[in-house]
Parts: structure tokens; C-alpha cells; sequence
């Protein structure tokens, strides 16, 4: 079977398809949020599908065309079904062609509003974690990936930034044509478009084409805010292993925004996260610790998310040690004292849905790397981190692939493994707080 509903979003996900690319040609209307389109998904049937859904809030289908030939389809509020003329066999790939249109909106979740929103003067699209079906039709869950190219015309005042490499633009009657190629495997949820009235930065961040974009007006305090992120860019590379995308990209918007939002191959930034005096500096690091720990090393559920923001959250400590700051045992044991002074109900390793967005899954899943680091050494464990983003670059995992991955290098390294299964019990696998490593 193909990637279905994830227990977290079980509303989220379709039975017996497994999506390999989406085309999207997408005309906006910034006055009116009137968004038309046209998905082109290349799809593998991993099952026999005498009819199959994908995940569309909201907006409207006019036609729906299989391998270029006409079917059925209706739609409730979050789904739209497909009725082939006849079954397709499972293991067959076809191309599926939908014609859509309406009021993009957020998606109500169990975590605020996720999706398509409209800025004061602009738009925002953050879908973690279920809110990509509002503005393309999609297998939203984040273990199927797919490569995405994206073509977005708007009015020709604004500028505009989705996924991957800026293929151009182009200008007729007042409008602009954004073109933008995404070829790493992307889940659904990390797809992003960004419009505002920007001026764009270019940079070169330690090898890597970068591009900051932000309204005119903050370019004093976007330029001091960001200006270590060409270092970080170096440190996480020699820490982590090469970036794994062609571009960064980020983004700060007019509006104030409550938290930073990672997308693939970009970030996006409030104006009140740009202060000019660097107050932010942590969250620019765990934003682009991202593209390694959630972006092309992404989880095969939800329940893994640990991996995600665990990583991101020590990527914040590494950096702060390799920029003059605390270092990362300094921040460990802060932390660690903040949270025993915290409720002792969560279990990491798996929190829920309720709790996946809980700062505990963040902090103690940082944690658990530092004690992982204390138990096997730092050799050890910065070839862990090298192995892991290139074994599994662009693809999804689960803690125990991490686990298997770290015993392995142990045995590599002659280092004993066998406290491996001991530290992911203790911190990912009970409530109970355990003591500061060492």
C-alpha cells in the first residue's frame, strides 16, 4: 500500500497512491484571493484503485483528467474522489490533471490554523503539518515525497518565492510569472509560496546560492540579523555534511509573525524576529539546521517528530559553542534544570498529537542527542551525524533507524554499543525526566 492517513492527522493522507512529482500552474488574484490552477501529479497506484482520493480543502474542481482522458470525481470539504472508467491495476503510474479553483483559506487543526493565509499585503503559506491541501490537491503526509515545480503568476508589483532554483520571471499586462524548480523529494507539507512587496538580497553562503527577501524597510535590521548566517551556513556544514539543496532562501515578512517557519530549501521570519540587535540568532540557526534535520532527512510519521526538532534544537547549541556563545553542555544543563521543574508526562519518542508541537519534544529531544554524544564520544558521534544525513539524504526515517545507524558506526569505531538501546529508553521511551548525562 501506498502512504496513507498518519495516526496524528488521520483525516490527512490516501490509501494506495504514492505521488512521485506535482506540476502546478497557479494564477493569483491578490485583491480578491483568488487563486486557479491546473495540478499535474505523476502517481504510482501501489494498490488496485477502482476509485482513490487526494486531499483538497475547499476549493473547487472543474474536470479531472487520467493519462489525458476525462473521469468522474466529487468532492466533500477536505477530499476529492477519483472515478477511473475503470480500475487501475496496482504497480501501474499514471498522470492525473485537475483543474481547480476558489478562496484559498487556512485549514482549522488541532494546532491553530495551518495552510494558505493572507498577509496584510501579501500572502503566507505554513502547512506543518496538514495544511498543503489547501491550495493544491495533494497526498499530504509527510512520508510521501515528490519532486515539485511550481509556476505562480501574479500582480507584477510583488515578488514571489517558492521551493528550489528561481528558473524566472516574466512580465505581461501587469502581471508576473514566477518559475521555480524543486528537484529534491519534498513532502507536501514543506511546499511553500511566499508573495510580498520584497526586495531581494543576494548572497553566497560557504558555497551555497542564497537569497534573503524582505520588505525595503527592514534591509538595516535584516542585514544585521542575518549577517552570521554565511558562517553558520560553514559550521553546519562541517558538522552536519554538505547542504543538501541547491538554494537557501529566507524570507521576512511586513507582518509579525508568533514563530519562524521552516519550508524546503527556505525559512521564513516575522518583522519582529529582525530586530537588528541578533535576539533571534538561535531560531535563524534552527530554521536552517531544518534543511539537514526535517527537510531532506524527514520522518516517516509524525510520531517521530523528535528527529526533526530534537536535531534542529542541539543545532541551536552547536552553533552557539562554535560562534563564542554558551557552549552546548552549558545550554544542556540549563535546560535540563528548566525541565525538571516541568510536568513528567510526555514520552518523546512518541508524544501524540496534541503534545507533537510540546517545547519538551523540542528541548528533551536535544537532550537526548547530548547524551547520546556523552555515551559514545564525540568522533563517534559526528560520524553519526555525517552518516546520517548523506545514508538517508532526501528521504524519511524512524528512530530505530537512527538506533540502527549509531550501533553500526559504533561497531565501525570499536566503541561499545550496547548504551545505545539504554539512552533512547531512558529519554524517549518513559515520562520520568532522567538525570544530566555524565
Amino acid at each position: 500500500m501506498g502512504p496513507a492517513s498518519d495516526p496524528y492527522v488521520p483525516k490527512n493522507g490516501n490509501d494506495g497512491i504514492d505521488v512521485a512529482r506535482y506540476d502546478l500552474e497557479l494564477d493569483y488574484r491578490m485583491t480578491s484571493n483568488r487563486l486557479s490552477g491546473t495540478a499535474l501529479l505523476e502517481v504510482l497506484a501501489t494498490a488496485e484503485l477502482p476509485r482513490f482520493t487526494l486531499d483538497l480543502s475547499r476549493l473547487q474542481v472543474g474536470s479531472v483528467r487520467l493519462d489525458g482522458a476525462r473521469v468522474g470525481h466529487r468532492q466533500s470539504a477536505h477530499k476529492l474522489t477519483v472515478v477511473p472508467m475503470r480500475p487501475i491495476e496496482a504497480g501501474t503510474r499514471f498522470t492525473l490533471a485537475i483543474d481547480y479553483a476558489g478562496a484559498p483559506r487556512p485549514r482549522s487543526s488541532s494546532w491553530g490554523t495551518v495552510g494558505w493565509e493572507e498577509l496584510a499585503d501579501g500572502v503566507i503559506v505554513a502547512s506543518q503539518p496538514s495544511g498543503a491541501s489547501t491550495w493544491f490537491p495533494c497526498n499530504d503526509v509527510p512520508s510521501d515525497k515528490a519532486t515539485f515545480s511550481i509556476r505562480f503568476t501574479t500582480e507584477a508589483p510583488y515578488t514571489v518565492v517558492c521551493n528550489g532554483r528561481l528558473l524566472g520571471r516574466t512580465v505581461r499586462s501587469g502581471r508576473a510569472t514566477w518559475s521555480f524548480e524543486q528537484e529534491e523529494p519534498t513532502a507536501t507539507y514543506l511546499a511553500t509560496v511566499q508573495v510580498g512587496r520584497y526586495t531581494t538580497h543576494e548572497v553566497d553562503l560557504d558555497g551555497v546560492a542564497g537569497r534573503f527577501v524582505f520588505p525595503p524597510a527592514l534591509r538595516a535590521r535584516v542585514d544585521a540579523d542575518l549577517r552570521a548566517v554565511p558562517e553558520m551556513m560553514a559550521t553546519f556544514q562541517r558538522l552536519f555534511g554538505p547542504y543538501p539543496f541547491p538554494t537557501y532562501s529566507i524570507v521576512v515578512t511586513a507582518d509579525v509573525l508568533e514563530i519562524p517557519l521552516e519550508a524546503q530549501s527556505l525559512a521564513i521570519f516575522g518583522s519582529n524576529h529582525m530586530t537588528g540587535r541578533g535576539e533571534w540568532e538561535r531560531l535563524v540557526a534552527h530554521e536552517l539546521a531544518h534543511q539537514w534535520f526535517g527537510n531532506s532527512v524527514g520522518v516517516a510519521a509524525w510520531r517521530y517528530i523528535w528527529l526533526n526538532e530534537g536535531f534542529a534544537c542541539y543545532a541551536e547549541w552547536l552553533w552557539s559553542e562554535a560562534s563564542g556563545g554558551r557552549s552546548a553542555d552549558d545550554l544542556a544543563r540549563y535546560h535540563h534544570a528548566v525541565l525538571a521543574r516541568s510536568a513528567h508526562d510526555i514520552v518523546v519518542g512518541d508524544p501524540g498529537a496534541e503534545r507533537m508541537f510540546d517545547d519538551r519534544v523540542y528541548k528533551r529531544g536535544a537532550l537526548t542527542l547530548h547524551a547520546l554524544r556523552h555515551a559514545i564520544g564525540d568522533d563517534v558521534f559526528f560520524a553519526v551525524l555525517h552518516r546520517w544525513t548523506h545514508e538517508h539524504r532526501h528521504g524519511v526515517v524512524t528512530t530505530e533507524d537512527l538506533r540502527d545507524l549509531i550501533v553500526s558506526e559504533c561497531g565501525s569505531a570499536g566503541v561499545d554499543g550496547s548504551v545505545v538501546d539504554g539512552v533512547f529508553a531512558a529519554w524517549l521511551e518513559r515520562e520520568a525526566l532522567p538525570g544530566f548525562p555524565g
